[in-house]
């Protein structure tokens, strides 16, 4: 066996090696080619993590979840391994120990931080065991791969109770997040945000979950604070939102970065990030509650936290011509509502770029662009030039916006993707605030890095911490 181990990773090196030369990401391919020559090859590396792993897991922010754990724990001086480019099947997990790994097979970490994909998370459980598992949120997303959103709750519970000695750290706004602790049995830690928390104006957005996920009556909400994430309980069987851990108050989501206080069992902290978007606040909560599960001192994860610099489309910012530049991956309803809505409350008139791909990385069925307020965005038109519209289905973006109600004559279709993007970019707006699915997010990105200049990371530390 430890012969095969030794061929697989010299296999998969190669591999990255040549794949990198080419331009290519390399993120998955040496894993699946490791994965071929000898299956344990995942098994046999994640077990030398001396302090275990911890998954990152749901619909919509895991990446940037992942890659705020991991500021805190590198702040706080552990060795890490994570696949931080977000490659979350499993042979980018795969693929994330083999960087790590000397050709022999031994690493050199103490905890492996990874970002696991709903549908995956079953099979790298069986692979893998957790140490602690963070559950974000449930959405509707990609429809043709996922199926409903019961199908992904359902086996992402199943994984979790095929394990066991694991600590969950749940979003208590979620119901359907929340009920994976009583599902599951395991001990949780929850997160959340005290009501009337949001500054900015928000969209009118489909509901995820209307009903108990215990008894199947409606749920009775006492506020939301977007999609179905609020404080809910249950008229029938008493099944309710549960108290956070980490309680969020405070916000402020309108400058150029996000704060709030946070009030945990040690006293009160807060917490800014230099990022934009109100759930990035929840991404941030979750990785300050590993912070607190891992005993890393509150201050260190505050400024981990801080030093936070956001991932590839994750309100990723550029400037071009010292004009503000904002690329931002979108995938579904709900993460496309909260960008509208980031995007919309970011001061100065602006011009906006949708990329759209229906390739199997993205999901085939765009019908999900239906779902989107694109009505509320239509009534906030006037603070936006141009509406330029891309990728390989520009033009039934361009249709979506038209029957939105966005004047015809700001809505341009531009299929080659660098000629929209510089035409978005040259715009008379203040900024430019670029929208992309997976797999028009690449380009799009290099098409920014050789026009403008990435923004390098602001201090955002400027307000007393830990009282």
């Amino acid at each position: 066996m430890k012969i095969r181990l030794t061929f697989a990773l010299l296999a998969a090196k190669i591999t990255a090696f040549v794949s990198q030369r080419f331009g290519w990401k390399g993120s998955s391919l040496p894993g699946m080619i490791a994965r071929r020559i000898y299956p344990g090859v995942l098994r046999d590396l994640a077990g030398q993590a001396r302090q275990g792993v911890i998954m990152v897991t749901g619909t919509n922010g895991k990446t940037t979840t992942n890659n705020m754990i991991a500021s805190v724990l590198q702040a706080a001086g552990f060795n890490i391994v994570i696949n931080q480019e977000g490659a979350n099947l499993i042979t980018g997990v795969t693929t994330a120990f083999i960087k790590k790994a000397t050709w022999y097979g031994r690493i050199d970490t103490d905890i492996a931080l990874l970002e696991v994909d709903e549908a995956s998370l079953p099979r790298v459980i069986k692979e893998v065991k957790p140490k602690i598992v963070v559950v974000n949120n449930f959405f509707r997303d990609q429809l043709d791969r996922y199926g409903e959103l019961d199908t992904t709750v359902r086996l992402v519970k199943q994984a979790l109770k095929s394990t066991k000695d694991v600590h969950l750290v749940l979003n208590a706004d979620d119901p359907l997040v929340a009920q994976l602790q009583l599902g599951t049995g395991h001990k949780a830690t929850f997160f959340g945000m005290a009501d009337q928390q949001r500054t900015e104006v928000g969209s009118k957005q489909t509901r995820e979950s209307r009903f108990c996920p215990d008894c199947g009556m409606e749920l009775v909400y006492d506020y939301y604070q977007y999609s179905q994430l609020g404080s809910y309980h249950c008229s029938g069987c008493g099944f309710k939102r549960p108290n956070p851990d980490v309680l969020a108050y405070d916000t402020d989501t309108l400058g150029i970065a996000v704060r709030c206080r946070v009030r945990y069992s040690e006293g009160d902290a807060v917490i800014s990030i230099n990022t934009q978007g109100y759930y990035n606040l929840y991404n941030a909560l979750a990785a300050f509650a590993v912070g607190t599960l891992l005993k890393v001192d509150p201050e260190t994860s505050l400024r981990g936290l801080a030093q936070y610099k956001p991932g590839i489309g994750r309100m990723e910012k550029f400037y071009y011509q010292e004009k503000p530049v904002f690329l931002n991956l979108v995938k579904n309803p709900t993460g496309f509502n909260e960008g509208l809505v980031t995007a919309l409350n970011i001061s100065g008139s602006k011009n906006v770029f949708m990329a759209i791909n229906d390739n199997d990385a993205d999901g085939r069925d765009i019908s999900w662009l239906w779902d989107v307020d694109f009505e509320y965005l239509a009534e906030q038109h006037q603070r936006v030039n141009s509406f330029v519209c891309s990728g390989l289905r520009a033009e039934e973006m361009a249709l979506r916006l038209k029957y939105s109600g966005i004047p015809t004559d700001k809505i341009k279709v531009v299929n080659d993707m660098e000629e929209a993007v510089r035409e978005t970019l040259d715009g008379a707006g203040e900024l430019a605030y670029l929208f992309s699915t997976y797999t028009a997010l690449w380009p799009t990105q290099k098409i920014l890095l050789g026009l403008a200049k990435k923004e390098d990371p602001v201090d955002v530390e400027g307000m007393p911490s830990v009282s």
